[in-house]
């Protein structure tokens, strides 16, 4: 597995370097706090968009990316104006009823997302790929609004990508999830020392 991963690292479109690059400092900075990580996620996400359509047939993947992009655009609009206001976007936190939505939510509508496209397209790993697109899009409106929670939930949703994308031979952007989740559980514990203070 180690040879298979060298070999792919050394045959990677810039494309593969660019997104994995723009990603690890967009997660940092995001675990950080900062305004600018935005921007990166937003570069990061239009080149894995394409990466996922072209390259690896993930299409509910490639529509994520595209998700995040909008999503980038309105995270750096929310977190350049709560920086430059008085009432500052605090860290918070949702009730475990809402999660339990969340979650009933998201898995009712993977299943109902991944027998379409399992039946209607020619994507490959319908179900997960449904699934972890699904959570994904709650922890990002979670991150945003700077809900507390959404770095636990980025927790899991990477260790599903990592063997989603490991599945499909994107070995690089596996070993990229392994390293999203040491920063999530990081970010986590940053986040949650910040609220305390």
């Amino acid at each position: 597995m180690l040879e298979d991963l060298w070999k792919e690292v050394w045959e990677l479109s810039w494309v593969d370097w660019t997104a994995t690059l723009f990603a690890l400092v967009y997660v940092v900075l995001a675990a950080r706090q900062r305004v600018l990580g935005w921007v990166f996620g937003i570069l990061s996400c239009a080149l894995w968009a394409y990466a996922s359509f072209v390259f690896y047939q993930l299409y509910l993947d490639a529509l994520l990316q595209l998700f995040y992009v909008a999503m980038g655009f309105w995270g750096w609009h929310t977190w350049r104006k709560d920086k430059q206001a008085t009432q500052k976007l605090s860290i918070q936190t949702l009730p475990l009823r809402t999660h339990l939505i969340i979650i009933f939510s998201c898995l009712s509508l993977g299943i109902l997302f991944g027998y379409f496209f399992a039946s209607w397209t020619p994507a490959a790993a319908t179900y997960p790929d449904a699934l972890t697109t699904l959570f994904a899009v709650a922890a990002t409106l979670m991150q945003v609004r700077k809900v507390l929670e959404n770095w636990i939930y980025w927790i899991f949703i990477d260790l599903a990508y990592a063997w989603l994308y490991g599945s499909r031979g994107a070995l690089l952007f596996m070993v990229l999830m392994l390293i999203y989740v040491m920063i999530a559980s990081a970010a986590w514990l940053y986040w949650r020392k910040s609220r305390e203070t």
